[in-house]
């Protein structure tokens, strides 16, 4: 551990209550400050701080869920998010907000007029921006500490394996059926854990796929495969994305931490018109 860094952020913690048992907590002003003072990486400042159990204020309402070590897993792990369209936007939103410190961004797509209904990161402004772009500058204003690698490109068999390379999970973020596969593919043969999710209408799915595990195969089979689904006769509305997108960010947070229960052989199926949920076991295809 860096012992100029551990004294700067032993000087700047604070407390956040009256007694012992209350964590430290650092401000984000003295983060940006030792950052500064020292030429450090926040995410450094960040992680060290968490090491010497001083919370970053920001993270202070994910203390009792994630824990301590929850929360320097996050910061120590790296998600790739393939697609930053209408489930990718919220995903990456919400990974950053958590303090997930590396993600890897990939999508070969800019923004046009008929993304402003869902998608997070597509504003008037943002319209024939990429993807890609338009996510680095939100998660810059979301939290300036996570690390971004960028891949503006579209994915295929040749260049996965290079784009997920080092990755922790993987977040399928995709709304094209057959490049889904070529993903869970790579992921597999990689040996990472996939997150799955889709969305029609008012309904959407969820499923992480760890290594070994059929996955989508349980669900369409080895044969052909359409490029889309229903989605393109029921359209999708503003909220779809948004939840099946949350969903996401949980399974991903339990697969870092090793908390809770992961959707693994289980599909989840979510239909907000109805007010129902429903879950499918899956075998091996």
């Amino acid at each position: 551990m860096n012992d100029t860094l551990a004294n700067l952020l032993d000087k700047a913690a604070e407390r956040s209550g009256e007694g012992v048992t209350q964590p430290r907590l650092l401000s984000l002003q003295a983060e940006r400050r030792i950052s500064t003072t020292l030429g450090l990486p926040r995410l450094e400042v960040q992680t060290t701080a968490v090491a010497m159990h001083i919370l970053p204020k920001r993270y202070l309402r994910n203390l009792g869920t994630v824990g301590w070590e929850g929360q320097e897993q996050l910061l120590e792990s790296t998600v790739a998010i393939v697609g930053s369209g209408g489930l990718g936007g919220w995903i990456i939103e919400g990974l950053a907000r958590m303090g997930v410190g590396h993600l890897v961004l990939v999508d070969g797509d800019a923004f046009e007029e008929s993304n402003l209904n869902r998608q997070a990161l597509c504003t008037e402004d943002s319209l024939g921006q990429t993807k890609v772009e338009e996510a680095v500058r939100r998660i810059g204003v979301v939290n300036g500490a996570v690390q971004v690698r960028v891949h503006q490109t579209w994915v295929n068999a040749e260049n996965l394996p290079n784009l997920l390379a080092g990755v922790t999970v993987v977040v399928d973020a995709l709304d094209v059926l057959p490049t889904r596969l070529i993903l869970q593919d790579a992921s597999q043969n990689l040996g990472i854990p996939l997150v799955h999710g889709a969305i029609a209408g008012y309904t959407g799915q969820v499923m992480t796929v760890l290594p070994g595990d059929s996955g989508l195969y349980a669900l369409y089979g080895r044969g052909p495969v359409p490029e889309r689904g229903i989605e393109t006769q029921v359209g999708n509305p503003s909220a779809t994305p948004m939840m099946v997108a949350a969903w996401q960010i949980q399974e991903t947070v339990k697969l870092i931490t090793g908390q809770g229960s992961p959707l693994r052989n289980r599909l989840l199926l979510i239909d907000a018109e109805s007010g129902s949920c429903d879950f499918l076991r899956l075998g091996r295809a």
